[in-house]
């Protein structure tokens, strides 16, 4: 039966420093490679053979893939690299810190830019030190402005159903070593989760969420390697 394993990078320099960072290429922090390499580790003791890898093209979800693949004694797995797997992208609170930015606009308007399904925070202006058009990356893409969830969920959907679902439909064991909102909207999309719902899912860095499958992809069982740095799955259909 199919398996799909989901790993958060770990903690990044910006996650240290409480900015956003969004589709700022902001490297893993020691921290942070010491949840990769533990997250491969727990892995390995599974005994699961992974198939293939698919991340971001932003460097802490890489490297997060490379060192958790080695530590489980699976460097040599296949990897595809798409931006659509990226983080959500932030908009105009790039680079801010978080703190600073709810003493600015309120804890509530933060906490409804940071925690709503469908409410993105203000758009990036064009041009500025966090202007993505230029990086190669992304050459030919319509690059958004903003995501909310929703509109991450909305470019995450179709990659997933014409990249990652056909190999899960052949029986294939899956790694997908993304962000925290790319990886919640495959999960809304896994447990078919409400728009409500989802808001309260929180995704850990660097604990792999094992997930099984049936053969219409439906989970049939689902935990975190990690149990200590478990947090609260949705139920079971």
């Amino acid at each position: 039966m199919p398996t799909l394993i989901l790993l958060r990078h770990g903690q990044s320099q910006w996650n240290l420093d409480d900015r956003f960072t969004g589709w700022v290429d902001v490297d893993l922090t020691a921290e942070g490679e010491a949840q990769a390499k533990k997250g491969g580790e727990l892995i390995k003791q599974t005994g699961i053979a992974i198939d293939r890898c698919y991340t971001s093209v932003l460097t802490r979800a890489i490297r997060t893939s490379w060192l958790a693949l080695a530590a489980a004694d699976q460097a040599y797995v296949p990897e595809v690299k798409d931006w659509r797997l990226n983080e959500r992208h932030y908009g105009g609170l790039t680079g801010l810190n978080k703190t600073e930015t709810a003493a600015k606009h309120g804890a509530d308007q933060v906490k409804v830019w940071r925690r709503s399904y469908d409410v993105p925070p203000p758009p990036l202006a064009a041009g500025g030190e966090f202007d993505f058009s230029k990086d190669r990356r992304y050459a030919g893409v319509a690059l958004p402005d903003t995501e909310s969830l929703k509109s991450t969920l909305d470019r995450v959907q179709p990659y997933w159903e014409s990249d990652i679902v056909p190999h899960l439909k052949a029986g294939e064991t899956l790694l997908v070593a993304a962000h925290g909102n790319s990886l919640r909207a495959i999960v809304k999309l896994l447990f078919n989760l409400s728009d409500a719902a989802i808001i309260d899912v929180e995704v850990p860095t660097g604990n792999p969420l094992l997930i099984e499958l049936n053969s219409d992809l439906q989970p049939t069982a689902a935990r975190y390697l990690d149990a200590a740095r478990a947090t609260a799955l949705p139920a079971l259909a």
